[in-house]
């Protein structure tokens, strides 16, 4: 059941943290830039499809979580800035928000979250 993503916002619906605004990045281009050259983010990046990420070039400190096909949380990391993070051989998505808030959100592993691009900003 694959799904065509494209660049653009949307929102995440978490466990705790209720609908968190997302930028999805989907193209080539916009995994590459990520969050590159910002000094944080309001909500989450979701850069699919991949299974790990680096934190070079980096700003500020990260909560990196690796979400599997069904956006299950295979596991959340804080990565410092000038990282190379572990490949999560069944990991299809990540997500990326400021060190700190996906507790808040309860992302821990095994917790599905779902990625809405529909709901008005």
């Amino acid at each position: 059941m694959g799904r065509t993503w494209r660049d653009g916002p949307g929102w995440l619906d978490t466990p705790d943290g209720g609908p968190v605004p997302l930028e999805i990045a989907a193209t080539y281009r916009a995994r590459r830039r990520g969050l590159l050259g910002r000094d944080g983010i309001d909500g989450a990046l979701l850069i699919t499809p991949t299974n790990s990420i680096h934190t070079f070039g980096m700003r500020f400190a990260l909560d990196i979580a690796y979400l599997d096909r069904s956006f299950t949380v295979l596991d959340v990391v804080t990565m410092r800035p000038g990282r190379l993070g572990m490949v999560r051989w069944r990991g299809r998505h990540v997500l990326e928000a400021e060190a700190g808030t996906m507790a808040g959100w309860g992302l821990r592993r095994g917790v599905t979250v779902r990625v809405d691009r529909r709901r008005g900003a």
